[in-house]
């Protein structure tokens, strides 16, 4: 990976409130979003306590004259990128486990994880990234075929999109799971011919392993979230939403806080699987002066993922006959969910990718909209992806933000068409046409599912293309954005889907002054070029936190 080759520097550390004096970066190509709906050009930033003090022409910077002054030699300056759905320790653990994202067979997969057996010394080996649609098989593997490569120690593999996990025979054996155990509500364990679980277990069925999993301690989950930190920082990610917490990432969120070191601006979104999640709920939302850290939401959990079957569909899969996924939770259940969460004053955002998950999730909302209120708290529905037409005017009618990652539709496309028919594939990944109708679309990546790379998404919204730029005119192309729309998504949009759209998403007079500084004009440079961008300085509140070695960087 490109990144991997890059040599970070971060800065240190330091509260906000010691920030004084002005700052004028000048000589920029700059593009921002506006709150009315413009994108403004300017050369030149002006910056004062770590804010936007004024932006305009060159002849700005002549105006204080006594400010430091920092020439961006005709670099592109754009508003630091927000990611609106990741999962921040996730990443920063997969960034220290054993890495399968690009592996393209069973045999590979073994291969790698014996080599990093023999160098681990870990309990458990945990990995992540693999994908059955990459392998010329496109079938689940089996613990038998883990164990001809580890046997001694127990293996828990997850699938790329979080959903499925696969194991080996001691990982079973250590979890006390005999094989002949039922599958749970909301979940799939994967049997053969014979009946007998294979060791693929699917979302609520992961439970009956992952728990005898040594959890991290609290050191482990700060080295995890400074290693995650680093990475989004070098990629232009200033702010990013961390799709579900548990009790203990909560307590290390606030406690970084305090000690005003958190790396990055994080709006957080409690667990809804978290059993203590009604306490974290009583003790109130989180704030902080220097807007590093916002706790006001909840992930809920609808349905499972398309590339593992257990998206929740309303018609069957076109390639499994008689099976339509995965409901995690009936549409009473989250109802129940909402309310809770409403009555402390914590907005509701729903992970739902298929139609029928969509559907009763706003089923959901609706219901309790009438019943108890919480319209008005900007609730969420996580990835919608897979939407039936006549409920996509409903997103706007109920006020839930689409909040979409637009990665996951060229990276899905070949298998959404195989799992998919056409009608259910008439309202997937519709990005436009959802602005169109006048929602707000809160752009992300789905990091560590997706590379965390905030320009593959920006490219994926512009193409629908591959990086070959393939197919040729894109991947349902009606739906693609045009650059200032994706812009937007990625920056003021995702900020308003966390109600921060006063504070940060935009370079305007009185919000932080998180910008970075690239090395391509995403706004005219041809398409190709946009997901090969490189990030040369991050800044956030007006502080240099990120430049890229060996660059020519202001």
């Amino acid at each position: 990976m490109k990144n991997k080759l890059i040599a970070l520097m971060i800065t240190t550390l330091m509260p906000f409130s010691t920030l004084a004096g002005t700052t004028v970066v000048y000589n920029a190509k700059g593009y921002t979003p506006t709150q009315d709906g413009e994108l403004a050009h300017f050369s030149t930033l002006v910056i004062k306590d770590g804010r936007v003090l004024n932006r305009g022409d060159q002849q700005l910077a002549k105006s204080y004259p006594d400010a430091e002054r920092i020439d961006a030699k005709g670099k592109v300056l754009l508003p630091g990128l927000i990611d609106a759905h990741g999962h921040v320790i996730g990443l920063g653990q997969n960034l220290m486990r054993l890495d399968l994202r690009d592996t393209q067979s069973v045999e590979q997969i073994g291969e790698k994880l014996k080599a990093f057996a023999a160098q681990s010394n870990q309990e458990w080996i945990i990995g992540r990234g693999w994908n059955q649609e990459n392998w010329p098989t496109k079938r689940f593997a089996t613990a038998t075929d883990l164990d001809k490569y580890v046997s001694d120690r127990p293996v828990v593999l997850t699938r790329i999109d979080g959903h499925a996990i696969w194991v080996n025979t001691k990982a079973m054996e250590l979890a006390g799971f005999k094989g002949t155990e039922p599958s749970p509500e909301g979940g799939e364990i994967i049997r053969n011919d014979q009946g007998q679980a294979t060791g693929v277990f699917i979302d609520k069925a992961e439970n009956l392993i992952t728990p005898h999993i040594p959890k991290a301690d609290a050191r482990a989950l700060s080295t995890a979230l400074d290693k995650a930190g680093a990475h989004l920082l070098s990629l232009g990610i200033t702010s990013t939403h961390d799709a579900g917490i548990s009790k203990d990432t909560w307590q290390l969120y606030r406690q970084r806080a305090a000690q005003n070191n958190l790396p990055l601006r994080i709006y957080a979104m409690l667990s809804a699987a978290e059993p203590q999640l009604v306490s974290m709920l009583k003790a109130g939302k989180v704030s902080d002066a220097n807007d590093m850290l916002s706790i006001r939401s909840v992930k809920v959990y609808a349905d499972g993922a398309l590339g593992s079957r257990g998206a929740a569909l309303l018609d069957d899969y076109a390639d499994r006959k008689g099976h339509r996924g995965l409901m995690l939770e009936s549409q009473e259940q989250l109802e129940e969910i909402f309310k809770t969460c409403f009555a402390h004053g914590f907005s509701a955002h729903t992970h739902a990718i298929g139609d029928r998950a969509n559907r009763d999730v706003l089923n959901a909302y609706e219901s309790v909209f009438k019943s108890t209120g919480g319209k008005l708290l900007r609730n969420r529905i996580e990835h919608a992806q897979i939407v039936a037409p006549s409920d996509i005017p409903r997103f706007k009618e109920l006020k839930i933000i689409p909040s979409m990652q637009p990665v996951h539709a060229t990276s899905d496309m070949h298998m959404a068409e195989l799992r998919l028919n056409e009608q259910q594939l008439s309202g997937a990944y519709a990005w436009q046409t959802f602005l169109a109708q006048g929602s707000k679309v809160a752009a992300g990546s789905d990091f560590p599912v997706e590379l965390a790379n905030p320009f593959h998404g920006l490219y994926s919204a512009i193409t629908r293309q591959d990086h070959n730029g393939q197919p040729q005119a894109g991947w349902r192309p009606q739906e693609l954005l045009t650059r200032e729309q994706a812009l937007r998504a990625f920056t003021l949009d995702a900020a308003y889907s966390a109600h921060q759209e006063f504070k940060l998403g935009s370079l305007e007079k009185g919000k932080w002054a998180d910008f970075i500084i690239v090395d391509t004009d995403i706004m005219t440079a041809p398409v190709q070029d946009i997901w090969q961008t490189q990030v040369l300085q991050t800044w956030l509140g007006g502080e240099k936190r990120y430049e890229r070695s060996g660059s020519a960087a202001p």
